[in-house]
């Protein structure tokens, strides 16, 4: 079977209906992260899930929990449909099911048979990163996650605060397209990351304003103090 390709993409929930088929430890994982990216509603199924432990959830006005096996007309108007019980029959006929009506769905334990995945990710205002390992190891995507969120953090996270502090005043400017690419590929050049990164681990700013001065117009010298403080 040829591997499937998977691209990540970045989704607006706030208008959509969400359906959750199976309440069970990676069904209330699925829940809580469909409320935290603030999804419209989640409706969850399941005629055999613990009510106490969705309790954390019934006091969210756009969770909806009903006892009970999913039915093919439960995907009606659903934006996104999460497949995760415990019996691979009922996962394979729900999947099924999402296929034969263009929904797109995830299955927890059959990759393959869903239109989706959900790669681990790291969030680290204002960077937010996804990865995968195609379903390779869950366990190394979780050690990579560790690992990505001690490297953004030795710099990375208050360089992109910086830049984007920066951004706006720099546009402000009328430079024009071209000398605007110019001045921001030249802060993200592997020579000001890894200066800025150094300097900023140092709490060397003396450094980060010289270096950053060689680069941006003379009109925004005045401004720098002010855009690095608060970066971490």
């Amino acid at each position: 079977m040829e591997q499937m390709r998977y691209y990540p993409l970045f989704l607006d929930l706030s208008r959509a209906v969400c359906l959750v088929i199976g309440a069970g430890r990676v069904g209330r994982r699925k829940i809580a992260a469909l409320l935290e990216c603030g999804a419209a509603g989640v409706v969850a199924l399941d005629p055999f899930a613990d009510a106490e432990k969705l309790q954390v959830f019934v006091e969210d006005s756009r969770f909806c929990f009903e006892r009970r096996p999913f039915r093919e007309e439960d995907m009606a108007g659903k934006a996104l449909v999460f497949i995760c019980t415990s019996s691979r029959e009922v996962n394979r006929a729900a999947a099924a099911a999402c296929r034969a009506r263009n929904v797109l769905c995830n299955v927890a334990d059959a990759p393959h048979e869903g239109a989706f995945i959900v790669p681990s990710h790291v969030d680290a205002p204002p960077l937010s990163l996804a990865l995968s390992t195609g379903g390779a190891s869950p366990a190394l995507a979780r050690a990579l996650k560790e690992d990505l969120e001690t490297w953004l953090g030795g710099g990375y996270v208050p360089l992109a605060r910086f830049l984007e502090k920066l951004r706006p005043i720099l546009l402000n400017l009328g430079l024009g397209s071209d000398r605007n690419a110019e001045i921001f590929r030249a802060l993200c050049s592997p020579e000001f990351r890894s200066c800025f990164r150094a300097a900023y681990a140092a709490r060397d700013h003396k450094r980060i304003l010289r270096m950053a001065e060689a680069i941006l117009p003379p009109g925004l010298h005045g401004s720098l103090k002010e855009l690095l403080n608060g970066l971490d």
